[in-house]
């Protein structure tokens, strides 16, 4: 009787080829596809499915469109060198597989290079609706769609020119201790700024409000909770505030930030450089996101090379 060969499966969590990799300290990897179980396939499926018909009512259109362009399959996990057959022509961008979590230097110098770092793992089954670390669903499906649109390409990479400024800007501070507080309070502006705009932003649309954060793109309950629910307060992006406003990191968004357009998004991230170098946010509010060992080594490691 013939044995039939199961896939081991890229599970987020359990995922042993992503788990060695890790432990070899290989941060950037290959998709493995063939390592993707039915069971992975069948998540994408129906992760897909469901939200569809909210991207149709609460998505910007530049973001439908983006889903379109890229053609992405709804019935099994994207290959991701199709999706940068696709995808590159267009605004340069390329999905970057990765085995974890990137640095937030790191991070932000992909985003420069035009290169965005993709996990390849998908959610579980029985965790479809909330999972703290990101997965190809929420990268793929959430992110990359929006990496069509060019001048919100250009905005990821003027995210990744204002994390070579902090690291500029930063190592001419003489005194250590210093260098690490002005930069802690610049890099905790610069995830709240990327979270309410990037992940969390929503913008004016042709018939009211629309999403375009990917956290919002890539969650089924959130997104039509963040454009109808009573109990969200939705305001005009103001700079000063959003560097200021503490992250909500384990449930719904209570507040969010609307965008006039993403030449109006491009705009506040020229004005962030621009306070950045002025002096303006060494001293930002207290609070969510924390800013991880790892983040803060990333960004002094690459002062120190300046």
């Amino acid at each position: 009787m013939a044995s039939t060969i199961t896939a081991p499966g890229l599970t987020t969590g359990k995922a042993p080829f992503v788990e060695e990799a890790r432990s070899r300290g290989e941060l950037y990897i290959t998709q493995a596809y063939e390592q993707y179980s039915e069971a992975n396939h069948e998540a994408w499926r129906k992760l897909f499915a469901r939200i569809q018909p909210r991207w149709e009512r609460y998505a910007n259109d530049h973001f439908l469109r983006g889903v379109a362009a890229l053609d992405l399959p709804h019935d099994r996990v994207p290959r991701l060198a199709d999706i940068n057959a696709r995808l590159q022509p267009l605004t340069g961008f390329q999905a970057k597989p990765v085995s974890g979590y990137v640095p937030g230097f790191l991070f932000f110098d992909c985003l420069r290079r035009r290169e965005f770092p993709t996990t390849i793992t998908i959610r579980p089954a029985d965790r479809m609706d909330y999972l703290p670390e990101p997965d190809i669903f929420h990268d793929i499906a959430g992110h990359v769609p929006m990496h069509t649109e060019k001048r919100f390409a250009e905005t990821l990479v003027r995210f990744g020119d204002c994390a070579v400024t902090a690291a500029r800007i930063t190592a001419e501070v003489k005194d250590p201790a210093e260098r690490v507080r002005r930069l802690t309070s610049i890099m905790r502006a610069m995830s709240r700024f990327f979270w309410f705009t990037v992940e969390f932003g929503l913008m004016r649309g042709k018939q009211g409000t629309v999403a375009y954060g990917s956290g919002l793109l890539s969650s089924y309950g959130e997104l039509e909770h963040a454009i109808e629910s009573d109990e969200v307060q939705r305001y005009p992006i103001q700079l000063e505030w959003v560097i200021n406003q503490v992250a909500e990191i384990d449930h719904y968004q209570p507040i969010l930030f609307v965008v006039d357009s993403f030449e109006h998004l491009f705009g506040l991230v020229d004005e962030f450089e621009r306070w950045m170098i002025e002096g303006k946010l060494y001293n930002v509010a207290p609070g969510l996101p924390d800013v991880a060992e790892s983040d803060l080594k990333s960004f002094l490691d690459a002062a120190a090379m300046l």
